[in-house]
């Protein structure tokens, strides 16, 4: 069919041209919207900025076809052939295109967002600076692709292939590549914030400088990829395979790896504040320092040997814990929430919910906390709704007042220099505490709840798993029964707080030396 014919019938308000032959045509800018050009030969004709707007171009053929700055909005290409098609600037927002065929299209800055390209063939496509959002490119092969810049906001990619393509710069916050096939994939200074990459394959990609705050990546494999300067504070890196990746200065702020492969990884540098380190594996690591600093702003460097570092990557959170010689009832575990809520509000550190164990005569009351440092003010909070309470925080500042005063020979000046420092820290922090009104916050009644009254016992435990008992009660255990009731005698024998025992300086030097 002639183009003049072709043009002449719809401008008559004929729509279905099937299986009609326009190849090498020139239609550049004619309004063909609504037209019906499923398998159509258009290969090598000129359509640019032409309007195709909700056309049917299923299966048709555009292989080499131009299309710059044509509108496809809302088209129907499902089964189209692209090949080496040039839809630079063009606009497909809305478009199907499942399973077309684009290889070594050019798209660059094109606009697709909310496009439906499932199980499409990309491989070479040039998409750089396109507009991808909210896109589904599930099962797509974007193999060898440049996505440079490209925008892929929320847009859904998983199991798609984008081995070896080109992401530096390209915005994928909160897209979905679940099972995607990453390999040697350059996401060079990507946003891939919120992004759930989990069983993702990663090996040896160029993350470097990358945005992965918050995102999941969980099963991923990341043997050999390039993390150094990755964000990935907050980030799900639960049982992730790290196996020589490299984590130079790497933020990795309240990441969760538990169970995550570190074989022959570099981690020098590495932000590691509120990282749990249990559950790893980290044969061959190498680091020779961390920071431990809460904002990552190196105010707390630890330098550490092949030895101190296979110890640091072996501990576990550190926690207190209170022992309460009663079960734990229902007014007592309302009660209890309520005031570990409204402590939550002031003071950070109680922003885990405590897990209780609760048997037959006791309770055990842990909570878990970001760094050893927090230890001791965590406590001096968290006895606060007991009838211990004071008795436990006057040991509490006893124990620091210790490190602050006492000499010991075996220290060097440095090590005394630095356990002082952190005594005179948790001793004006807990000061501020205590001068704070939320300690005065409790529901009403609560002394009268047994369970508040009853002898207790809090031990720490820092992230070297070591324990020091801050206080036990006397009577702590001890029960005797009145009018047929069992009852515990801490409300019946009258305490003399001087005798309480307290940790020797030794124990109490060897426990806070061991804070990383």
């Amino acid at each position: 069919m002639q183009v003049e014919e072709f043009l002449k019938k719809y401008a008559a308000g004929e729509r279905n041209f099937t299986a009609v032959n326009l190849s090498e045509a020139n239609l550049s800018g004619v309004n063909l919207s609504g037209a019906n050009l499923s398998e159509a030969n258009l290969s090598i004709s000129n359509l640019s900025g032409a309007n195709l707007s909700e056309a049917n171009l299923s299966q048709a053929k555009l292989n080499v076809a131009r299309l710059s700055g044509a509108n496809l909005t809302n088209a129907n290409l499902n089964g189209a052939i692209l090949n080496v098609a040039n839809l630079v600037r063009a606009d497909l927002a809305g478009a199907e295109l499942k399973q077309a065929s684009l290889i070594r299209a050019e798209l660059i800055r094109a606009e697709l967002s909310g496009a439906n390209l499932s199980g499409a063939i990309l491989t070479g496509a040039d998409l750089g600076e396109a507009r991808l959002r909210l896109a589904n490119l599930n099962g797509a092969n974007l193999s060898e692709a440049n996505l440079r810049a490209t925008c892929l906001t929320s847009a859904s990619l998983e199991q798609a292939n984008l081995h070896g393509a080109d992401l530096a710069r390209a915005d994928l916050s909160g897209a979905d590549l679940r099972g995607a096939e990453l390999r040697q994939t350059n996401l060079g200074l990507a946003d891939l914030s919120g992004a759930d990459l989990s069983g993702a394959n990663l090996r040896w990609a160029d993350l470097s400088s990358v945005n992965l705050r918050w995102a999941n990546l969980s099963e991923a494999k990341l043997s050999g990829a390039n993390l150094s300067g990755a964000d990935l504070s907050n980030a799900n890196l639960l049982n992730a395979s790290l196996v020589h990746a490299d984590l130079t200065q790497a933020n990795l702020i309240r990441a969760d790896w538990v169970g995550a492969d570190l074989t022959g990884a570099t981690l020098t540098g590495a932000k590691l504040y509120a990282v749990s380190r249990f559950g790893l594996k980290t044969e061959g690591m190498s680091c020779e320092w961390v920071d431990l600093s809460p904002d990552g702003d190196r105010s707390q460097i630890y330098r550490l040997s092949a030895e101190e570092a296979r110890k640091f990557f072996h501990q576990t959170l550190p926690a207190v814990r209170i022992i309460v010689d009663a079960p734990l009832d229902r007014e007592a575990n309302f009660a209890l929430a309520a005031i570990y809520y409204q402590f939550a509000q002031e003071y950070p550190s109680l922003n885990r919910p405590p897990s209780i164990e609760v048997g037959e005569r006791r309770t055990t009351i842990i909570l878990r906390i970001d760094s050893d440092e927090q230890l001791f003010p965590t406590a001096y909070v968290a006895i606060s709704p007991f009838d211990d309470a004071s008795a436990t925080q006057e040991n509490i500042m006893t124990l620091l007042q210790m490190v602050r005063e006492q000499d010991v020979e075996s220290l060097t000046v440095q090590e005394k220099n630095q356990l002082q420092q952190i005594s005179d820290d948790l001793i004006e922090l807990i000061n501020k505490i205590h001068k704070s009104k939320f300690l005065k916050y409790f529901p009403k009644n609560l002394k009268k709840t047994k369970f508040f009254q009853s002898a207790t016992q809090t031990i720490l435990n820092n992230s070297n798993d070591r324990l020091l008992n801050i206080y036990h009660h006397p009577t702590f255990g001890k029960r005797f029964i009145t009018s047929g009731v069992i009852e515990s005698s801490a409300q019946k024998i009258p305490i003399n707080k001087n005798k309480l025992s307290l940790p020797s300086i030794n124990v109490l030097y060897d426990f806070i030396k061991s804070f990383p």
